[in-house]
């Protein structure tokens, strides 16, 4: 699969979770990323990430609504919760992404990546 089609994969991932806890999604990381420094260009992944700010029932949402669809279509999660943070890391065929819940004013950060592949 061409990193085109990863990227176009991923942020509609991304940002159909992002929905999920309202409108105004801001992007902070829209591009790629060499996967190799020791040898650049010759492995690259996609890096897409979001933010959304005080979104009150964000812990719910994450809880409720995310964590169940996007399982239930192939995506495996994992809780790497803080005591500052409620943090849900997915993983499915070598893309990954986590979805940062603030327990203080319920900020919502979204980042994540594409598998590494060979550009074209």
């Amino acid at each position: 699969m061409t990193l085109p089609l990863l990227a176009d994969e991923l942020t509609a991932v991304i940002d159909g979770v992002a929905a999920t806890f309202g409108p105004g999604a801001v992007p902070t990381v829209d591009g790629e990323l060499d996967c190799d420094p020791a040898h650049p260009g010759t492995l690259v992944c996609w890096q897409y990430g979001v933010r959304l700010d005080h979104r009150g029932d964000a812990e719910h949402q994450l809880a409720e609504s995310v964590l169940p669809s996007l399982e239930a279509v192939g995506w495996s999660a994992h809780d790497r919760s803080t005591p500052r943070e409620l943090i849900a890391r997915f993983h499915r065929d070598g893309a990954d992404f986590t979805v940062h819940v603030a327990r203080s004013g319920g900020g919502v950060a979204i980042i994540g990546s594409t598998r590494c592949v060979v550009p074209a």
